[in-house]
């Protein structure tokens, strides 16, 4: 099923009023997070806010995410068994290193809830062909930048343009395309910056990714506008579909159609645009 996931959302678990907006804004994916945003001594708290959030609904058509702690840490595990038999759409998991953290995880889950990954550490970045095998192995569907830990580990200067960090983001959505799974970018700090967040939006969207993730509502806007397929986009992706679904063009791998050499490549590009756009009608109506 094609989702849209332009904007994913990080609340803090610990915050009941965050969680309670969360239901009204203009996000696709929300993440209630028990990590990095929520200090040791409301851990507990958060876990169970968390839970209760999932369990009472309300999200509509958006997609629920738990962020647990990792299984490393003093929390992980109640966090991975509370929120696996909450039962949310998916839990992401922070500091994948390689490929044998994933079924620690998978091993959790239950019903139909999948599994995210947090792609954040030096270590992971020459493992990303193995986490992709992996991934598929472990109803995993989704890798998340965490440009955060991805910098600290490397000890960089990213700067407006994000350079050092460009080999690793290009990287990441090779690798996360070659096992068909979803990738989304990591957050943009500066909160008021918003035209720098467009702008490393426009970026995030050119180097293929899906969406990116958030920590604050009044970075959706930007973010839904930039990982939207445009009208005029849409309108010739369905030019390709009609074009080839005409019985005289039946079996054919090459069209011209409007002036323009269309191969069937384009076909299935078209129609994944197509879907992507009317999901995201659907989630707006």
């Amino acid at each position: 099923m094609v989702r849209p996931r332009r904007s994913a959302l990080y609340l803090p678990a610990s915050n009941a009023r965050a969680l309670d907006k969360a239901r009204t804004l203009p996000c696709d994916v929300v993440i209630l997070d028990l990590e990095d945003s929520v200090g040791p001594d409301a851990k507990d708290e958060a876990r169970g806010l968390a839970v209760d959030a999932v369990r009472d609904g309300g999200f509509g058509a958006r997609e629920v995410v738990v962020r647990v702690n990792g299984l490393d840490t003093p929390w992980g595990e109640a966090d991975l068994a509370a929120a696996a038999e909450a039962g949310p759409d998916a839990i992401l998991v922070p500091k994948i290193a390689g490929p044998d953290d994933l079924p620690r995880y998978a091993r959790a889950l239950e019903g139909d809830t999948r599994l995210w990954a947090m792609i954040e550490t030096c270590a992971a970045m020459f493992r990303l062909e193995a986490i992709g095998a992996a991934s598929l192995a472990n109803r995993c569907d989704v890798w998340v930048i965490g440009a955060n830990d991805l910098v600290k580990e490397m000890r960089c200067r990213p700067g407006p343009d994000r350079a050092p960090l460009l080999p690793a983001l290009a990287m990441v959505v090779m690798a996360a395309r070659a096992h068909s799974l979803g990738v989304l970018d990591g957050v943009y700090n500066a909160i008021p910056d918003l035209e720098g967040l467009a702008r490393e939006c426009r970026q995030g969207a050119d180097f293929g990714f899906d969406g990116k993730t958030l920590v604050h509502p009044s970075h959706l806007d930007a973010a839904n506008a930039a990982f939207s397929p445009d009208e005029g986009e849409v309108a010739w992706a369905r030019t390709i579909v009609e074009a080839f679904d005409r019985s005289e063009n039946a079996g054919k791998g090459v069209l011209k159609v409007e002036g323009r050499m269309v191969e069937r490549l384009h076909l299935g590009q078209a129609r994944r645009l197509i879907a992507i756009a009317d999901a995201i009608a659907a989630h707006e109506a």
